[in-house]
């Protein structure tokens, strides 16, 4: 959930020569999106050409032509080149006296948190995965020195538990050396944790068209992306050896991305009060010597140990697919040579069973059609459409049956469908609510949805007492600075 929430080709790996990343990763974008339409979809994106900027105009022509020839960039997205009254007319925001011109080219926009999400309940729904939530490894078990199962707790009942495998894969991010650690399987290649930041700012203090991907003084790029009343800036981009499970966010990081705005964009100025809400993730990165985090390869491994555990290691969100697939593959080589090749390109996910775009607008309209008697507002149903896809019907449905508003009916399907068990739960990992719009519920709002989860799963009044308490800490995230 802390990622910029694009699904990219990473132009800006070109810088470093990174030829093979940029083609998997730009054709990757294609399948995700016709996999998810409703959470994976097209948005133009602006690479403003600055004066003393890392790209003039031939680089950036270049570089756009070879993203679009490597990602195999299909005929209506591919880059427009603009002049500088051009580049402002599309970006009104920018600074003029700054602008040479600009490129306009297409990248992907997402939920990372649904798109996870939908990938699991795929997985339960379809080939019968036992999903589990809130749960910690403690151990590993062998037979002969061969891996065959771990122990875990479950931090809700405070039990420990087995479970056996012919294979184990290690696929826990920024938690893979902590698990090779168990394994004692570390090799010469270990994790190093970098820390991204982004802010949230209201949309009418930086009120953009559209999303803008620009130079900034120290060499590197960054993002301000609109959306749903909201643009949000980001990422830095710094070593981190802190709490990677609650990444901390500082005065200097928001400082950081304070200073950016202003050098490209001509606004009032913005501060720290403007901010609505912020978040904090690492980036499990591979760690190569004598590299800045930001010089880092994004690029993913696999490595498999004397135990046979198999680890899947760096990456980014586009290629999560692509990754998946490399990982099964050496399973199928050790264990399951009858597998057969990877059917994922073409496998739609939860609630995104669309032949085509027009099929799944066609969708959208008729659950607005089918529900305008039942007094839902069309920009609510969308709303919620782009979340859920085809499953927003159980929604509404819950709505009209049971006379509840469509923030309870929503909650109740996160409840019963996606594993749903704390406040935190619903309004970060699952709607993003306390990311885009925490200020938009109020008080009275989070105690009646907290007073529901309590009757759903007949919590104790200290139970709710410490959710709502954690909420709160992670909404208050400037109260938290080091």
């Amino acid at each position: 959930s802390k990622s910029t929430k694009l699904i990219h080709g990473g132009l800006r790996y070109l810088k470093g020569l990174e030829f093979k990343m940029v083609a998997e990763v730009g054709k990757e974008r294609e399948i995700v999106h016709k996999n998810a339409m409703h959470l994976v979809y097209p948005e133009k994106m602006l690479l403003p050409i600055v004066k003393n900027g890392t790209l003039g105009k031939l680089a950036t022509g270049v570089g756009l032509w070879l993203y679009d020839f490597l990602a195999g960039v299909k005929k209506s997205q591919k880059r427009i080149m603009l002049n500088k009254e051009q580049t402002i007319a599309e970006e009104p925001c920018l600074i003029p006296e700054n602008i040479l011109g600009g490129g306009l080219y297409y990248e992907y926009r997402t939920n990372d948190s649904r798109l996870t999400i939908e990938v699991l309940k795929t997985a339960v729904t379809n080939f019968k995965v036992k999903a589990m939530n809130y749960v910690k490894v403690v151990k590993l078990n062998y037979q002969h020195e061969f891996i065959e199962g771990l122990e875990f707790i479950d931090n809700l009942d405070k039990k420990k538990y087995q479970v056996f495998g012919k294979i184990i894969i290690n696929a826990t991010g920024p938690w893979v050396d902590e698990i090779r650690i168990m394994d004692q399987s570390m090799n010469h290649k270990s994790i190093v944790h970098s820390k991204g930041v982004h802010i949230v700012i209201p949309h009418a203090k930086l009120p953009l068209k559209h999303a803008v991907y620009f130079d900034v003084k120290d060499g590197r790029m960054i993002f301000a992306i609109p959306a749903e009343g909201i643009t949000y800036v980001g990422t830095t981009d710094t070593f981190y050896k802190e709490d990677i499970e609650n990444p901390s966010i500082t005065n200097d990081d928001i400082a950081y991305l304070l200073n950016t705005i202003p050098q490209i964009f001509k606004i009032p100025i913005i501060s720290k009060k403007d901010i609505i809400s912020a978040w904090s993730g690492v980036r499990p990165l591979i760690f190569e010597t004598g590299k800045k985090a930001g010089e880092l390869s994004r690029h993913d491994e696999v490595f498999v140990s004397k135990s046979g555990m198999i680890t899947i290691a760096g990456g980014k969100l586009t290629g999560y697919r692509l990754m998946a697939e490399k990982t099964i593959d050496q399973c199928a080589k050790k264990v399951f040579p009858n597998l057969g090749s990877s059917n994922t390109a073409s496998m739609h996910l939860s609630g995104g069973n669309f032949e085509s775009e027009g099929m799944m607008l066609q969708e959208l309209n008729n659950f607005i059609k089918e529900y305008k008697s039942e007094k839902v507002a069309a920009d609510k149903i969308t709303q919620l459409f782009y979340k859920y896809g085809t499953n927003t019907i159980t929604i509404l449905e819950n709505a009209s049956k049971s006379n509840f508003s469509i923030l309870k009916a929503e909650l109740l399907y996160c409840l019963e469908q996606e594993n749903v068990v704390t406040l935190s739960d619903f309004m970060f990992r699952r709607t993003s609510y306390a990311m885009f719009s925490p200020g938009e519920f109020s008080e009275t709002e989070i105690d009646e949805i907290l007073e529901y989860i309590r009757n759903y799963f007949n919590y104790s009044s200290e139970n709710i007492a410490e959710q709502k308490s954690a909420y709160y800490k992670q909404i208050n995230w400037w109260n938290q600075d080091n």
